[in-house]
């Protein structure tokens, strides 16, 4: 189908952070869009507002099983993505990311469908390289906690790219890196949400580590605009590519910003840091800017704003 017109549009994840920001997109753009999702992370409410829209469409399902339905894209979002999720059943966790991989290429070779694969910046690891380009391979630990979830997207992003070369599937592949905003879950333990909800809360502000550590913070308006332009390019442009922003900032920075902002008497207090857990994470979007014409237009501090009132209305209401 010619990019640019109406489309059936596949959206697994649809109903968790990212995704459920993706379908926005997609339904404003007047795509009929079927979104999947096992609720598992991501929730009912995240799409409710998109219910009424005669082209939204969303099913209850489990990416590790097959699905057989007629789509001309796929955007493969589905799989937990904060540690405190994807190590609650980390078996489960690889699965999501390898099975569920297989089951959406094979069912964008049946239907001969152009399929997106969100990966991750955990396929650079713990780098040795800063910032990390996409020619860079990663330094992951194959055994640790986290690997369920960086091992199993480095497999995901093995088999995108067999499917294309074996069968000449069109693919696209994007890494994403730290991204934040409304609807992210309360509790994934993110640090974002963390020092978000702490400092509404009036708790200690936890940092896990000395604080020093970096990461880029990408607001998820700029992601999902990134990631649709992606699915539109042609000329045979697979990535993988680097999406994210790369302003650096150390968690130190990150939550005095936070109290700054919203003005919470908490204190910030440490805890050792967890196991594998990188120093180091910034994207290099040399690529991005290049193919996808592509860079983040919101701050940090303006993010952080409207993150903040989302997590303050939550509050209000007695639901965070």
């Amino acid at each position: 189908m010619q990019y640019g017109t109406v489309k059936k549009i596949l959206v697994t994840g649809g109903a968790g952070f990212l995704g459920s920001h993706l379908c926005d997109v997609l339904v404003k753009e007047g795509h009929e869009v079927l979104c999947v999702d096992n609720f598992f992370t991501g929730t009912r409410n995240n799409v409710h507002h998109l219910l009424d829209y005669r082209n939204f469409e969303l099913m209850r399902h489990d990416v590790t099983f097959p699905l057989y339905v007629e789509v001309d894209e796929i955007y493969n979002l589905a799989c937990p993505a904060s540690p405190i999720h994807y190590q609650f059943d980390p078996v489960q966790t690889t699965k999501t990311s390898v099975h569920g991989a297989i089951n959406m290429l094979g069912l964008a070779k049946r239907v001969k469908a152009r399929i997106l694969q969100a990966s991750t910046s955990e396929v650079y690891g713990d780098p040795e390289v800063h910032p990390q380009t996409e020619s860079y391979w990663g330094r992951v630990n194959p055994i640790g906690y986290r690997s369920c979830y960086d091992e199993g997207k480095r497999c995901a992003e093995t088999l995108f790219f067999d499917y294309h070369r074996q069968h000449n599937l069109d693919i696209k592949v994007v890494r994403i890196f730290n991204t934040y905003g409304p609807r992210m879950h309360p509790n994934d333990g993110r640090v974002v949400s963390n020092i978000i909800v702490q400092a509404l809360k009036g708790e200690d502000i936890t940092i896990y580590g000395d604080g020093q550590q970096t990461r880029s913070f990408c607001y998820v308006d700029d992601l999902i605009a990134a990631m649709v332009r992606m699915m539109g390019t042609e000329n045979g442009f697979t990535g993988p590519v680097n999406i994210g922003n790369p302003g650096e900032f150390t968690i130190r920075e990150l939550a005095e910003l936070v109290v700054d902002l919203t003005g919470t008497r908490s204190a910030i207090v440490y805890r050792p840091l967890p196991s594998d857990d990188p120093k180091q994470r910034r994207p290099d979007i040399g690529l991005a800017m290049d193919k996808l014409d592509w860079r983040p237009q919101i701050e940090l501090r303006s993010g952080l704003v409207k993150t903040i009132g989302y997590f303050d209305d939550l509050l209000k209401n007695n639901t965070l």
